[in-house]
């Protein structure tokens, strides 16, 4: 359980600083014969705060727990 533990911890951190998972989507806007353009839109799927205080403290309930015999 330590390893999850750990990951769950590390999702939490890079959750509450990120806050959110970004990316480029580039669309053709015009095609025509030789001549092409492009547009770049930048996008982003935000996570909410408690998202990463859920995996935070999940991951450290984990770490101190003690596994039954």
């Amino acid at each position: 359980m330590k390893p999850l533990g750990i990951a769950l911890v590390a999702l939490g951190v890079v959750a509450l600083i990120y806050g959110g998972i970004g990316y480029n989507k580039e669309t053709t806007v015009l095609d025509m014969g030789g001549i092409k353009a492009t547009a770049t839109e930048h996008k982003s799927i935000p996570i909410a705060p408690v998202v990463g205080v859920v995996l935070l403290i999940g991951g450290v309930a984990l770490l101190v727990s003690k596994r039954p015999a």
